[in-house]
């Protein structure tokens, strides 16, 4: 039995390489892992003394020789392959171990595996024959099951090439996905030429998407359950890259369900806007994947307390999430508050875990780093999937145009910009007024927008007064900023851009509010 060991991460592999030799196999090995297999004492049989031809092109070439591609590639059940094997003098190679240059350590030509994937790809696509299937490894953490069925039994069984094939194929696949999404960079960094012959696209041109999207993705947790209980879940990352959910800890609670992770991530990314890591203090409570509770402040534990009573009804079995380190001010809040299902923030201070731990035993607290900059985003519909540019907030607050006669004074233009970046982030059709920095009232998922405002309204209860009311697309007729006026709202902020905006305006003149038009809209579905 023969079996072919090259490899860029060496892990293991002289262990692996010394007991397979035990065993009574062959080994052949190539450049690097031949030295290391060879200085370690296993007997190893050079690469380039089986085909008779030495490495070329500084190793670009040093396995892709029939004498090679031959052994692996012989259907061992065809009495014309094995024929042209001993024709040629070609040894038959029973197993493959082989993993690729980390392209994704330093993208670059040179770091381009091509032998590597050619013999992967061919041992895996010679593991199902009865005759003398061939194994293929590219994982170092099959090493250990292999050896114990190969010293059991002597060979593999065909579930377990079938195995290691898909492993195998997996591999190939997620590399090749790797390097085009660094073409893609590429090309993106070039302005585009290479997109098609009209050279640069406009950004919001579809043709400033790339033609293909390929998904490499690999399981790392498995959720308590789905959306619902009779549901499958797990969270998949990219092939061969680490997330901020990666580095996060979970110091308590009940595993994490498909539903956690998905609020969570949201609440992560929204009180990371809001605030940020060097801004003011920011606390958001997720429920549902909106925001039923957004503040920030100067005091932790204050902006928690005006964050949950924005909402505490639909605060309860939410996600909150702080962008500061809880202190035992804040938990003190927390412990008076109802029930969370998830508290996330970038650390605790000493006893703030031991203290939620002890009052909401079952509620998930997780430490975690600053979320990751968002790509392209896919939705799946049936048959395909949508993708488009990573939600963003394209104009900045002093690009906006004030379009009534009276202007927003500075307060209220604060509390404008606050209220438009909670809205962003809110499911359209979406309302949200606000004062002080808290978003007093969430109007989110409505078939119009009038009733969005309306539920919004009811929520704030008149807390929003004097403050500002954000809606996420341009209000078609006046009804809309009537509720807003109603609501207590002293400022509108809206896209703008609908049909009847001189109707709007002149409303909002005759009732004295200010209006701003973003001269952008922020739908979320």
């Amino acid at each position: 039995m023969r079996a072919l060991i090259s490899v860029w991460d060496k892990t293991d592999v002289v262990d692996f390489a010394a007991r397979l030799s035990e065993l009574g196999w062959e080994i052949v090995s190539s450049g690097g892992t031949a030295s290391a297999l060879a200085g370690a004492g296993v007997a190893v049989l050079a690469v380039e003394d089986v085909t008779g031809n030495p490495e070329m092109l500084d190793g670009r070439v040093k396995t892709l020789h029939p004498r090679i591609h031959g052994g692996i590639l012989a259907d061992r059940s065809k009495p014309v392959h094995l024929a042209s094997l001993d024709e040629h003098g070609i040894a038959a190679i029973d197993l493959v171990v082989c993993n690729l240059y980390p392209f994704r350590s330093e993208p670059g030509p040179e770091l381009i595996d091509i032998g590597g994937p050619a013999m992967v790809r061919a041992a895996a696509k010679n593991h199902g024959n009865d005759a003398g299937g061939v194994g293929v490894l590219v994982d170092p953490a099959d090493y250990e099951p292999v050896l114990a069925e190969l010293g059991e039994h002597g060979a593999l069984s065909a579930a377990t090439r079938r195995r290691l094939a898909r492993a195998a194929f997996a591999h190939t696949a997620a590399y090749d996905a790797a390097i085009v999404g660094w073409l893609d960079e590429e090309i993106a960094g070039d302005g585009g030429e290479a997109r098609g012959a009209g050279g640069t696209a406009d950004a919001g041109d579809a043709s400033s998407l790339p033609p293909t999207v390929h998904l490499a993705l690999e399981r790392v947790d498995e959720c308590r359950y789905g959306e619902n209980p009779h549901h499958l879940g797990a969270r998949y990352r990219p092939v061969g890259s680490l997330t901020w959910w990666d580095h996060t800890v979970q110091h308590g609670g009940l595993a994490l369900s498909y539903l956690n992770f998905f609020d969570a991530d949201a609440a992560w990314r929204i009180v990371h806007d809001l605030g940020g890591a060097e801004g003011s203090p920011a606390v958001v409570i997720v429920k549902h994947a909106n925001p039923c509770g957004a503040a920030a402040g100067d005091d932790l534990a204050d902006t928690y307390q005006r964050a949950y009573d924005c909402d505490a009804r639909s605060a309860f079995g939410g996600i909150v999430a702080f962008n500061r380190v809880v202190d035992l001010a804040t938990v003190e809040r927390l412990e008076e508050a109802a029930q969370a299902d998830l508290v996330i923030a970038p650390g605790y201070e000493d006893g703030v875990i031991e203290r939620i731990a002890a009052k909401r035993r079952n509620t998930r607290v997780l430490e975690g780093p600053r979320p990751d900059p968002v790509g392209l985003s896919l939705r799946q519909i049936n048959g395909g999937w949508l993708v488009q540019s990573p939600h963003t907030f394209a104009a900045a607050p002093d690009e906006w145009q004030v379009v009534t006669e009276r202007k927003p004074t500075e307060r209220e233009l604060a509390d404008a910009r606050f209220a438009w970046r909670v809205c962003g982030h809110v499911t359209s059709n979406a309302i949200v007024l606000a004062r002080d920095r808290t978003a007093w009232g969430i109007g989110a998922g409505q078939q119009n927008r009038v009733e969005s405002g309306l539920l919004a309204a009811s929520k704030a209860d008149g807390r929003a007064a004097g403050g500002a009311c954000a809606s996420d697309a341009f209000y078609p007729f006046p009804d809309g900023v009537e509720a807003a006026a109603e609501a207590g709202a002293v400022v509108v902020v809206q896209p703008g851009g609908a049909l009847r905006d001189d109707d709007v305006v002149a409303r909002a003149n005759a009732l004295g509010i200010a209006m701003l038009f973003t001269g952008e809209r922020q739908f979320r579905h």
